[in-house]
């Protein structure tokens, strides 16, 4: 994994079990957004192979991808409004009428507790509302699986834990197998079940499970760094 002759990540393998929380960590440069990128399809692995739900890499350019992605920052279109943006994959995807379409587009903002901001433009919205709007777009086409690129960067306090209780949900209540890349304690410690950290400079995965046992139990000091943020090499 990697960019021309610059190599990221290699021998990278891992599993993402159905119905889990999984996160890609790392400091920066290690890899994680990069990493993503190749998860769903935009970019094409180096080497090796990416399998999703038994069906092999994602081909965005055949057919319906089977998962949505909510990108940094929300990535709304500016001159649609936040109900037309959750509209998009629906009227790219399927032949519902419009009625059908807007149906769901209400169903879709209410889940994320948005029922009120449909006519509303992305710029008169808050930051965490964006947020909150982009995975209604991601959930629009009912994907069993749904990639959050830091969801909670950049969020006040508040909004930032609302977004993680709105993950939990999805989770618990729907069964949604959520794939997120962050590198905010709070939320990883709040939400994710298991993990995999990165490592810019050994290019590999350090390590992999449950990111609280990580935290107690590592042995390894850029581990320990990470989790609990510290610069001593002390374990």
């Amino acid at each position: 994994m990697g960019w021309g002759d610059t190599i990221l990540q290699k021998d990278a393998s891992f599993k993402v079990m159905r119905g889990d929380v999984f996160a890609i960590l790392g400091g920066s440069g290690c890899g994680k957004s990069t990493m993503l990128r190749y998860l769903i399809g935009l970019e094409t692995p180096m080497g090796g192979h990416i399998h999703i739900d038994g069906i092999g890499a994602p081909r965005l350019d055949i057919g319906k991808p089977p998962f949505g992605v909510m990108f940094q920052s929300g990535a709304l279109f500016g001159s649609m409004t936040v109900g037309e943006n959750v509209a998009l994959q629906l009227q790219k995807w399927t032949d519902l009428p419009p009625e059908a379409i807007d149906a769901i587009v209400r169903a879709k903002l209410r889940l994320v507790g948005l029922g009120g901001v449909k006519n509303h433009m992305p710029s008169e919205i808050s930051g965490g509302m964006k947020k909150r709007a982009a995975i209604a777009r991601a959930m629009a086409l009912e994907p069993d699986l749904i990639f959050l690129d830091e969801p909670s960067a950049g969020l006040d306090p508040v909004s930032s834990f609302e977004l993680d209780e709105l993950i939990l949900t999805l989770s618990g209540a729907l069964g949604l197998t959520v794939v997120i890349v962050t590198h905010e304690l709070e939320s990883i410690f709040k939400v994710v079940k298991t993990c995999i950290m990165l490592d810019k400079e050994s290019k590999s995965i350090i390590a992999r499970g449950d990111p609280r046992k990580l935290r107690d139990e590592s042995r390894d000091p850029r581990v320990y760094r990470f989790f609990n943020r510290t610069n001593e090499d002390q374990v």
